[in-house]
């Protein structure tokens, strides 16, 4: 018997085995429920998507129909074309992307500084900043909207994007992952004569692609998403962002508030963005959550 045939012979039984093992029940019951949490979470986003694809009549009608019986784009052209979209969907463009570079920049600039360089104060600042992911969010509103309205930026790209340009938890993001870079790849680096900034620009952001993603997902979602702080600071109609623009329409419209299909409609194309995004970054999205902060 040659030793393949003897390998094969061997590997027989284990691969019967694992072929005749027993279903574990608590197995089931962990799947079913994870069944249904998935089913609870993905249930309402298509029912919002196939909603925008039907006529009020169709969805206020009994009993209900999830597939469209007679499509329609109605909605979308409606949203397009006789509503006013494109001045709010450019505004919540700039916001999302401004916002994104500075958090990005700054973000990865503050935890390089945390991570890898030594300076009075950094224990302390490292805990200052890590405080402050516990402060909730609605606690800094009026502290930062009088910091903006004193800075004369109210009804502003600026006041919209300020708040939002670093923020303690991407700060600490970044510093996790800095922290597993090699010290020995930074003297190198300085061996050879590079300085600090063209250290951090060629080669610490270059091996920080997986948090620098998923980094930029969150802060385009919380920015294109952002509700509470456009509607303060925005004063009238030029400066309204898309979730702002979408909710007064539906309050101040009149009739058009009961119309949920068309509301369906402008909530699928607030999300088709963010959408977008995490398709195109989903595989360094991914790595950067399952390395960050892994030692």
């Amino acid at each position: 018997m040659t030793t393949v045939e003897r390998r094969a012979d061997a590997g027989a039984p284990a691969a019967v085995s694992r072929r005749r093992r027993p279903i574990r029940w608590g197995n089931l019951i962990i799947l079913a429920i994870l069944a249904m949490g998935l089913a609870a979470t993905i249930l309402p986003f298509v029912w919002m998507v196939l909603g925008s694809f039907k006529s009020n009549a169709e969805l206020l009608a009994r009993p209900i129909t999830w597939w469209p019986q007679a499509p329609t784009l109605d909605n979308f052209k409606a949203w397009l074309f006789e509503f006013d979209i494109l001045r709010p969907f450019l505004n919540s463009v700039i916001v999302a992307l401004v916002t994104v570079f500075a958090t990005l920049l700054l973000s990865s600039m503050v935890g390089w500084a945390l991570a890898k360089m030594n300076f009075p104060g950094k224990k302390a600042i490292t805990v200052v900043v890590l405080a402050t992911l516990f402060v909730p969010g609605i606690v800094m509103l009026i502290p930062q909207f009088v910091l903006v309205a004193n800075l004369g930026m109210v009804n502003t790209y600026w006041g919209l994007i300020l708040p939002g340009m670093v923020g303690a938890f991407g700060v600490f993001l970044m510093r996790q992952f800095m922290l597993e870079i090699p010290d020995a790849l930074l003297d190198a680096a300085r061996i050879d004569g590079a300085g600090d900034f063209r250290i951090f620009f060629q080669i610490v952001l270059p091996l920080c692609r997986a948090p620098l993603a998923t980094l930029a997902i969150f802060t385009f979602m919380g920015s294109w998403n952002g509700f509470v702080w456009p509607l303060i600071i925005a004063q009238d109609d030029s400066m309204y962002t898309l979730p702002v623009s979408l909710a007064l329409f539906s309050a101040e419209s009149g009739g058009h508030g009961t119309d949920f299909g068309l509301q369906m409609a402008g909530s699928f194309l607030i999300v088709i963005p963010v959408l977008v995004l995490f398709v195109a970054m989903q595989r360094h999205f991914i790595q950067g959550i399952t390395m960050t902060g892994i030692k």
